[in-house]
C-alpha cells in the first residue's frame, strides 16, 4: 500500500514538473490571474464581473454566427500564445520571481494536474457504470441531458453561458474566502432541523 502511494506521489510530482515546464512562459500571467480569481484585493470580483459583462454585452450586440465566434476565439488564443511569452517578461519582470511566487506557481500546476486526474477518473467511472450497470447508466445520462435540454430551452443561450462563466470565475474566490463552506454548513443545519422535526411528528 505504501509502495503504491509513493508511486502515485512520484507520478504526480513528475506530471506537475512537466506542466510547470510547459507553462513557464505563462507563469507571470497565471500568477496574476490567480490573484484575481482568489480576490487578493477586495475590488477584484467587481472588476472581473465588469469585464465579463462587457464581453458578453459585446457578443450580444454583435450577434456573431457560430463560425465567426469560434474563429475569433481561436484567433485570440493563437495571438495570446504568440504574444504572451514575448510581452509577459517585459511587463511583469520574470527575473524578479520570489520564492513565494515560485511556490504558488508550483501549487497551481499541482492543482491543475489533480483536477485533470479527477476529470479522467470521473470519465472512467462513467464508462465503468456503463459496463456494469447499463440500465442505471442509461437512465442517469438520459435524465441529466433531459434536464439540461429543458433548462436550455427556458433560458437564453447567451445568458445561460454568462451565468456559467460567472459562477466558474467566482468559484475560486468563494472557496478561498470560505463563503461556500459557510452557506453549505447553514443549508446542512437547516436540512437536519427539518429532518428532526419530521421524525418528531412521526413519533
Amino acid at each position: 500500500m505504501a509502495e503504491g502511494d509513493n508511486k502515485s506521489a512520484n507520478l504526480l510530482a513528475q506530471e506537475t514538473a512537466q506542466l510547470e515546464e510547459q507553462l513557464q512562459s505563462w507563469g507571470e500571467v497565471i500568477l496574476a490571474g490567480d490573484q484575481v480569481l482568489r480576490w487578493v484585493k477586495p475590488w477584484f470580483p467587481a472588476a472581473m464581473m465588469g469585464a465579463v459583462s462587457v464581453i458578453f454585452l459585446m457578443i450580444y450586440y454583435l450577434d456573431p454566427s457560430v463560425l465567426t465566434g469560434v474563429s475569433c476565439a481561436v484567433m485570440f488564443l493563437c495571438l495570446a500564445d504568440y504574444l504572451v511569452p514575448t510581452l509577459a517578461p517585459r511587463i511583469f519582470g520574470s527575473n524578479k520571481w520570489t520564492t513565494e511566487q515560485q511556490q504558488r506557481f508550483h501549487e497551481i500546476c499541482g492543482n491543475l494536474v489533480k483536477t485533470q486526474r479527477r476529470v479522467v477518473g470521473w470519465w472512467r467511472r462513467l464508462f465503468t457504470l456503463k459496463e456494469e450497470k447499463p440500465k442505471v447508466y442509461f437512465m442517469t445520462v438520459i435524465s441529466t441531458l433531459s434536464v439540461m435540454a429543458w433548462i436550455g430551452q427556458q433560458v437564453h443561450n447567451l445568458f445561460l453561458m454568462y451565468l456559467i462563466v460567472s459562477f466558474l470565475l467566482l468559484l475560486p474566490g468563494l472557496n478561498q474566502h470560505g463563503i461556500i463552506s459557510k452557506y453549505a454548513g447553514m443549508a446542512k443545519r437547516e436540512i437536519n432541523k427539518l429532518l428532526k422535526q419530521k421524525e418528531k411528528k412521526n413519533e
